[in-house]
């Protein structure tokens, strides 16, 4: 509304010297107004007092500004309703209902910020693209190769390939490429106290070993026999077969004891296989220790068990079988590959075949006899060290 350049006070002042007996053309003569502007005062103000016209003005102000509020809060809501139901939760989608509601409602940028709940400062900031091309390339080409990989395990391996970046860095181009992996429903598990297994201080101390099914194309099932070690989670089976009785099982057993020695002690589910008097008899006659899990109990024998989930998420969900030859090299090639390549979680980040050398190494460096030079010198000093005692002693008492 424009603004009068005359106060209430001064418009009633020209009214009553109207009604006083000067004449219209006078009064606007005087006051430097025309006729219609008079009138329209004399028809606002006429009557009034004063105080009657400071309140009307009040109520004029008051009405123009509560109109001012329902007009913006009604274009608020009309905003918001555009932006839809979902909770805006990234900056990047703020960003974009941020310059649709510019687009659409024609509101500043202020209000459509304060709307989104994005800061202005974050809505202005141009993001700094480029550099990471070989990166998001190569990342790409890891997860198409390794489906059930996530981010982590994927970075391992770019890292291995000088591809380096931080966590926050790949998770953000982990996103962004939408390479998350889709979680599969997993079976039940069994409820109970969960109890810590006590971890083995070396290879070839305790080994693990289950048994997994799976089927060809044509329908008909077969098992795999899965023999791990439990200290450097190396895969020492992998045998696929329509059938593995006891004496078959003592058998694989021999040949792996062959390869690289006797464990002390094999744990094993409460199967028919594993109670079988063929197995009795072998683990006997090999003086070797057999541990049995409560019946309905996987989780102690948690080790196999693991790698029971990654063969079946990895392999053998990710393969369709046409035969048994067809099965057994697929799995030769996953089992391969897992001991000298797929990084592990709780080793570090190193393959198990990596990190049973490094132990190897790190034992023999601990157990190798010092030199003849080390020898003599440790000697010496404690020659030197036993001698001192006494010409202190012969010094005091002389």
């Amino acid at each position: 509304m424009r603004k009068s350049r005359f106060t209430e006070q001064q418009i009633i002042g020209m009214i009553k010297e109207h009604e006083s007996g000067i004449s219209t053309s006078e009064v606007c003569r005087k006051h430097g107004i025309s006729d219609a502007t008079f009138y329209k005062y004399k028809a606002k103000f006429g009557g009034m007092s004063v105080s009657d016209a400071q309140k009307l003005k009040a109520l004029e102000l008051e009405n123009a500004r509560l109109k001012r509020l329902l007009a913006e809060t009604m274009l608020d809501v009309a905003v918001l309703k555009d932006m839809g139901n979902k909770k805006l939760l990234t900056p990047d989608v703020k960003r974009r209902a941020v310059v649709q509601a510019m687009k659409d409602h024609d509101v500043s940028e202020r209000r459509a910020c304060s709307l989104a709940g994005l800061d202005r400062s974050t809505f202005q900031y141009e993001k700094k693209t480029g550099g990471d091309e070989a990166l998001r390339e190569r990342l790409r080409a890891l997860a198409g190769e390794r489906r059930r990989f996530g981010y982590r395990r994927l970075g391992i391996l770019l890292t291995r390939e000088d591809h380096h970046a931080n966590h926050k860095k790949l998770y953000r181009i982990y996103r962004e490429e939408k390479l998350a992996v889709r979680r599969r429903k997993g079976r039940k598990r069994a409820l109970g106290t969960r109890r810590p297994m006590t971890m083995p201080s070396g290879p070839n101390e305790r080994w693990s070993l289950d048994f997994v099914s799976d089927s060809l194309t044509g329908g008909r099932r077969f098992r795999i026999l899965c023999v791990v070690d439990d200290f450097t989670r190396e895969a020492l089976a992998v045998v696929a077969d329509f059938s593995i009785s006891g004496h078959r099982l003592a058998r694989e057993l021999d040949a792996i004891i062959a390869r690289r020695g006797k464990p002390k002690t094999i744990v094993s589910d409460n199967g028919t296989e594993m109670t079988s008097h063929a197995i009795f008899k072998w683990a006997q006659e090999q003086h070797i220790e057999w541990h049995y899990i409560a019946p309905g109990k996987p989780t102690q024998n948690a080790f196999v068990e693991s790698f029971n989930g990654r063969l079946r998420d990895e392999c053998l969900n990710e393969e369709l079988f046409s035969s048994l030859t067809e099965a057994r090299a697929a799995l030769k090639a996953w089992a391969i590959a897992y001991n000298q390549q797929r990084p592990h979680t709780s080793l570090g980040g190193l393959a198990p075949a990596v990190f049973a050398r490094n132990h190897q190494q790190q034992s023999a460096k601990r157990s190798r006899p010092a030199s003849p030079e080390l020898r003599k010198g440790s000697t010496q000093r404690a020659l030197t060290t036993n001698h001192k005692p006494e010409r202190k002693a012969n010094r005091l008492y002389l």
